[in-house]
């Protein structure tokens, strides 16, 4: 069983037990976050896909850590003009483990 879910702007593919990085969303360890946009539920063969969400569905999830990701380096540059900027960011990421998938 697996269900396709709407956060932070992007798509997740989850089931059951997954540990995720998702966009941080707010919450202290340990406590459950549940997410009503699904947009796709997949139990035993049965395909239920939402328009655009899936009626009635919900994924519960857990927080495990409030963390950040990987450094990402941006460099600009103009030809011949001297000019260069470096700059950088690191995306601040919520660890989250899947508890229960419903319908």
């Amino acid at each position: 069983m697996y269900a396709v879910i709407k956060t932070g702007g992007k798509q997740h593919r989850v089931s059951e037990g997954d540990v995720i990085a998702i966009e941080k969303i707010n919450g202290d360890k340990g406590e459950a976050v549940v997410f009503d946009q699904v947009l796709m539920v997949e139990k035993e063969g049965d395909i239920r896909v939402g328009r655009p969400v899936v009626e009635g569905a919900k994924v519960v999830g857990e927080i495990l850590a409030q963390t950040q990701g990987d450094k990402l380096t941006v460099y600009k540059t103009k030809k011949r003009k001297g000019y260069h900027k470096k700059t950088g960011h690191r995306q601040q990421l919520t660890s989250m483990k899947i508890r229960e998938i419903s319908i």
